[in-house]
């Protein structure tokens, strides 16, 4: 939950966009490995919304996000 809250605290504010930038972005290259989970597909699961881009639009609307955050409890 504690995640969730963050994503749209950085959304929400134009002082973090070097961080909204790195979120939004792809680093260019091959992964060698097998495939990590990662921060922002975590919060995918936990919200049930089914891409990145749509959770982008929902943290910004300060309502709806605090909607779905609450029912995360």
């Amino acid at each position: 939950m504690r995640k969730v809250s963050y994503l749209g605290h950085v959304l929400k504010r134009d002082r973090y966009s070097l961080i909204q930038l790195i979120l939004m972005g792809k680093v260019p290259g091959k992964r060698i490995d097998r495939r990590k989970k990662c921060w922002l597909r975590n919060i995918r699961e936990w919200t049930g919304v089914a891409s990145a881009a749509q959770l982008f639009r929902l943290a910004r609307d300060k309502g709806k996000y605090g909607e779905l955050i609450a029912n995360l409890r």
